[in-house]
This record gives C-alpha cells, structure tokens and sequence, in this order.
C-alpha cells in the first residue's frame, strides 16, 4: 500500500515537475529532445532514480542500455590499457597536440571495453603548494596553460563536430569543479576561501574553455567547503555559473560519496535525506558511490522517496538529471550498440604504445647539464652504476607499478630505467647495479653495495624521487625533501666522486637543494608511463634531446610555500619584500627547461604598436639554433597591464609553442595580443581592456633573464 501511494504520488508530480527539453542548435539534438521526453513519460520512479548513478543497470523494459565509466587521466584506469605519462609529465611537454593525439587513443580503448564515460581531466590549477599530493595530476600552475591542455584533451576524448561522442569517442569529465587546490594546508579537499577576483583569474578559465571551447558532456566538483558552501550544493556556481552563464548542457557527477558528506562532513545536511535534496536542487545529475554502497548512497529509492515526502518539489529535478544522463546515452549511441559483445581484456595496441613513448621523450625536462656531461657518449664509457631506489622495476603484490603514478592500471609491460639503459648499451658496457636504499626506509644497508658500483663505474645513473606510495590522493605532506634515506644516498654516492646523473621520478616538485647544487647533470622526468625507461635512456644516451618545460615551480623549502611565478608588486625593490635569512626565489622557475643545444631569440616585434581596446594585433619573435644538434624550445608569451585600476600578476602566460629546430636554423614564432589575453577584471569584476600601456614579454621560461620585452600602446 505504502508503494502505491508513493507512486501515485510521484505521477501527480510528473505533469507539472517535468522538465523542459534541453534548447537545441540543430535537428539531430531535437530528435534526442523527443526521445528522451517520450522515454520520460513511460519511466516510473523507481526507473528514473535507477539512472541517477554510476553504471546505472540497463533497464530491460525500456531499453536503456548501461553508460560504464572509468578514469583515463593518463590511460583506461584498467588492467591491460596504454599507460601515458602522468598528467604533470602530460604539462610539461607544452603540446597540447600530443594530449589529443594520446585521448583519441584512449577512446578508442574505451569503447572497445564498453567504456563511454571518463573522469577526466583534472583542470585543477595548482596554487603553488607542492604539499598537495595530486600536483601530480595537474597541468601545472597557469590557468591558461590548464586551459589549453585541457581543451586538446577533452576534444580527443569526446571528438569534435561530425566525430563527437562517434562509436570512436567518449564523454569527458572536467574535475574538480571549482578552486579545489586553494587550501590552506595543503591538504585534500580542504576547505576553499578565496575572492572573486582570484576564483575567476586563476581557476575558472580552465574549466569556462572546457564548456565553452570544448563542450565538456560531464564535470564533477570538488569535495572541498567554498568560501562556507560545499560545491555539491553550490547552486550559484553549478546552475548560476556552469549553466546560466556558461551554457554548460551536459551532466554534473558527484564525486565519490560527496552528495553523503553535506551530511557527514560539512554538517549541514542534518542527514542523507536532507544531504539528497540539496544535491538535486543544486544541480548534481548523478551520485557516484564506489561500489554502491548503500551506507554512502543518496541517490537511492529509499533515500529519494522519503526526500519526495518532505520536498515533492524536487521530482523536477529528478526529472531533469534523468533527462541530462539520458540525453548523454543516446547522444553516445548506446542505444544502437545495446546488445554488442565486449571482449573480457583491455588490449593495449603497438600505436597506442608508440604514441606513448612520443610523449615521454618531450615531457623529459633537462634542470641542469654542468659541463655539458649529458649526453653520455657510448664510445668513452666503458661502465655504468644504475643506483637509487627508482632504477629498477618495483611492483605492488597486486601488480601495481608505483612508479607510474596514480590513477594507472597495470600496463601489458613497464619498462624501468635498469631495463632501458640495458637495452640501449647492450654488451658494449657493463652495468652495475645497486638499489642503495628501499624508498620509504631510512636503512643505509645498502650504502655499501651502491657506493661500490659507483666507485667500479665510470659514471652513475642515480634514480631517486617518489611513487605512488608518497605521492598521489590523499598522500598530502608536510615535508618536501626527498622520502627517507635518498638524501643521504645521494650524498654517499656523491663523495665517490664519480660524474653523476640524478633522474628524477616523481609526482610533486620537491626540495632538492643538495642536488641542485652539487650533481652536475639532473632530469626531471615524472612519471613517464609504461615507457619510462626507454624514454629515460634515449635522453642519457643523446637520441632524444629534451625539450620539456617545468609547469610548477620548484621550492627550496616548505616555508618557502606557496611558491609560484603568479606574484603580485611586492616590496622586493625596498628589500622589505623577502625572505630575512633565506632566498625567496624558486629552486627552479615555471617554464625553466634546458637543451643539449642552444636557442637565440631576436628581432621581437609588434605589427602595431598601437591598437584601440577592441583591437588587435601580433607580436613575433626570431628563434634559432645556435647548437650543434637538433632541439625543441617552447616559446612562451607574458603579458602584463603596466598601470591599471587594480592589482595585477607581473606578468601571465597567454600564449605558448613548441617547435624544433635544426642546427643552425631559424623559424619566427609570432602570437596575437587580443581582448582575451589583454583583458583584466577590474573593480566591478568586469572584463575590459584597459587604455593605457602593456609590456609584452617572450623567452625561454617566466624569469626575467630570459625574456625579451616590448611595449605595446593601447588608446
């Protein structure tokens, strides 16, 4: 009886609660439009509650087939997939190209398992807080680089005009929605404070390009309290903002567990009932509960009738999240592939993998080659101590690579550093190997032993940093230098006095004073995916020259932080404006990368000028290869308003290329100056181009030393 009742209710609800059809651009989404309402029509409530959650189960009666999702961060979060250099490593190269070419790869390995719905990508900005411990899964620290990162990878991912959400495609999910990263402490999902001027200077372009730019079909938000609201029940940002403002049409998915925490964490929903309500009203289309456990659901046809009863308002918003998912179903084609036949493996295909390996060799970032010792000549070496606690392959009893990063299944095969140089020299030279000491342990041990390979070896290979057990979700720090006995390794492998080369694998810039300032040669690598080792060796060895870019700053030290090229005027002039007993700089800038060759940059110049506030114009540059080997150099374009009505950053990255250059060669690079990227908010947090003078800077990274500046006018 009580079941009857229920649903007679929910029918006196449906006339008037039903949501209005999505507005439509063209005949193929007002064709979706009335597919979805006459589907709506027939669902009862039970059906339509069924839809508002992960992998939601095919509804025989109807035909609705299921929507599976997985992550794809840097590869199918499945056992079997392509694993991709991790996201920071994705950054570093500055080819946005090469993100569209790896997700146009990985939604081809999705739809093969089935998969239609990612979790990607992270468009968090990181605010200069390497404590964070998912730095790792960001683009770095400019909004505009997120931006431009973030755009390519959600075009590969979900396609573009005619191919968009094709049987080659998937849905892509921006996370986290909004200012995630903006914590106090460093730590995961803190809780967000910050204005207006910041949330839309620094951490919404990125996610404003993904709905805009891109069309995003799906974004989470975070977990975190912003300035007091929890973003799973911020209306204005998810309806006001996303929606109203941005045009977002697609579906918002909680993050896991986080409609149940307005009552079990932030303690305003007084329980999940209440929690529901306010997630429904806010927006939140789907509640993702890993596993589905019914302890954390909201989302549930128990939790959503007893919210029917104490607010019957909420079935339009049922209505409309069901409405949302469907529309994403059909738009996807599942409709039409229902009842194909999926193979039980993800298969991992030699272009993938090729595709992969690209990648890893441009993410590979050169910090310092004192005396040119990389690349190391075969011809003059006759042995090699491999050392370090991140030389050799390391796996998790559950498969696991901890040094891919997170996010990662378990690749058809891992190549680690001991196995790619070995495969690079081959018999010409012998290899000496020695862990030194196990990453998280603070044994000498095997000092010993490390110490002896390096004094029988004419140069040493040190592989130190992190993994994902020091690194990743939920693996925040209060301590930057590296994890317990590395720091001493790398001192004992120093008095040796042998040429030493320190690879670098981790997945949060660390402070690595000692290194920085005593080890002649240092490659930043990341985690460089399933192969990192061949990447790794062809860079020591001179057949890839490195070309990477550092997108977050490197500290000195924790007190050092936040630490980021993204500063305001200060009194640094008056002396007032620094650190009494330490080096304010960063260890290593933002956008810091050396070559085996070099670059000159000259003949910088505007095409006008002077332009009007609704102008335009260009600004070029001439770059060439002063070297002696073919390299890559990343081009970079800051912009800062001299004199405005309010405060600026002293400079902001608005354009950016890579491109490779022969010995000897030149090639002119030239960016436009427009509204977009000469624009500031100003007091009435309006965008508008101020009159008034610009200084245009173009370099090599974001310090001064190695920009070229130029002045541009505008009326």
């Amino acid at each position: 009886m009580y079941k009857l009742c229920i649903s007679f209710l929910m029918m006196s609800f449906l006339a008037a609660g039903q949501s209005k059809p999505i507005p439509s651009t063209n005949k193929k989404d007002d064709d979706f439009n009335k597919k979805v309402s006459s589907l709506l029509s027939k669902m009862t409530l039970e059906e339509k509650i069924a839809e508002l959650t992960q992998d939601a189960p095919a509804n025989e009666r109807l035909g609705i087939p299921m929507m599976i999702y997985s992550e794809c961060l840097h590869g199918l979060w499945l056992d079997g997939a392509t694993v991709y250099p991790q996201a920071i490593a994705l950054g570093g190269t500055w080819e946005p190209e090469l993100l569209r070419e790896m997700t146009t790869e990985i939604a081809k390995e999705a739809r093969a398992a089935n998969i239609t719905h990612c979790y990607s990508p992270n468009l968090d900005v990181i605010s200069g807080d390497a404590r964070y411990g998912r730095v790792e899964e960001s683009y770095g620290e400019d909004p505009y680089l997120v931006s431009r990162m973030g755009v390519a990878f959600i075009e590969g991912l979900q396609g573009t005009e005619k191919k968009r959400f094709d049987k080659n495609h998937i849905i892509a999910t921006a996370k986290h929605f909004v200012g995630y990263p903006e914590n106090r402490r460093g730590i995961n999902g803190g809780f967000s404070d910050m204005s207006d001027r910041r949330l839309y200077e620094i951490y919404m372009p990125p996610f404003e390009a993904a709905v805009k730019e891109a069309k995003v079909g799906s974004v989470m938000p975070g977990h975190q309290d912003f300035n007091g609201v929890p973003m799973h029940m911020n209306t204005p940002l998810l309806k006001g903002v996303l929606r109203d403002k941005w045009g977002f049409d697609g579906f918002i998915v909680s993050d896991n567990n986080d409609v149940l925490r307005l009552s079990s964490m932030h303690y305003i929903a007084k329980d999940k009932v209440d929690a529901a309500i306010l997630g429904l009203k806010a927006g939140v289309d789907m509640d993702l509960v890993i596993g589905k456990s019914p302890d954390f659901s909201t989302y549930t046809s128990n939790v959503l009738q007893e919210a029917l009863k104490r607010d019957p308002s909420i079935i339009k918003n049922i209505d409309q999240s069901v409405s949302r998912i469907l529309t994403a179903k059909y738009k996807l084609g599942l409709f039409e592939t229902k009842d194909k036949v999926y193979p039980d493996t993800i298969v991992s295909t030699p272009e993938s993998q090729a595709v992969a390996l690209k990648i890893a060799k441009k993410a590979i970032t050169l910090l310092k080659n004192d005396g040119n010792l990389l690349p190391l000549d075969k011809n003059k070496i006759k042995s090699i101590a491999v050392i370090g606690p991140n030389a050799a392959e390391v796996r998790f009893e559950n498969g696991k690579y901890p040094q891919l990063g997170g996010y990662a299944g378990i690749p058809p095969y891992y190549i680690s550093v001991l196995e790619g140089i070995q495969d690079k020299v081959g018999k010409d030279i012998q290899i000496n190997y020695a862990e030194g000491a196990p990453l998280k342990s603070e044994s000498t041990a095997g000092f010993a032993e490390a110490i002896a390979a390096a004094e029988k070896s004419d140069v040493v290979i040190l592989a130190v940093g992190g993994s994902t057990e020091t690194c990743g979700e939920g693996l925040d720090r209060d301590n930057l230098d590296l994890f317990g006995a590395q720091n001493q390794l790398v001192e004992a492998i120093h008095k040796a006095g042998k040429p030493i080369v320190v690879v670098l694998i981790n997945g949060r810039p660390l402070s690595i004073n000692y290194i920085a300032e005593n080890i002649p040669a240092i490659l930043e690598t990341w985690y460089l995916g399933m192969n990192s080792g061949e990447a790794i060796a062809e860079t020591i060895f001179g057949d890839n020259n490195p070309g990477g870019k550092l997108t977050v700053s490197f500290p000195r030290s924790v007190g050092q932080l936040p630490v980021t090229y993204l500063e305001r005027p200060d009194f640094v002039g008056s002396g007032k404006g620094l650190y009494k007993f330490a080096d304010k700089s960063p260890l290593f800038p933002f956008g810091y990368g050396l070559s085996y060759t070099t670059f000159e940059y000259s003949n910088l110049k505007l095409a006008k000028q002077s332009i009007p506030a609704d102008g335009k114009t260009t600004v070029s540059v001439d770059i060439t290869n002063t070297g002696k080997v073919t390299g890559n150099e990343v081009i970079q374009t800051y912009v800062r308003d001299d004199f405005a009505s309010v405060g600026r950053y002293n400079k902001m990255l608005k354009g950016f290329e890579r491109i490779a250059l022969n010995p000897g060669e030149t090639k002119t690079v030239a960016f436009e100056l427009n509204f977009d990227n000469l624009s500031i908010y100003n007091q009435e947090m309006k965008k508008v181009v101020e009159p008034g003078d610009f200084t245009i800077s173009v370099g090599a990274s974001s310090l001064e030393k190695d920009l070229k500046t130029i002045k541009l006018t505008v009326k």
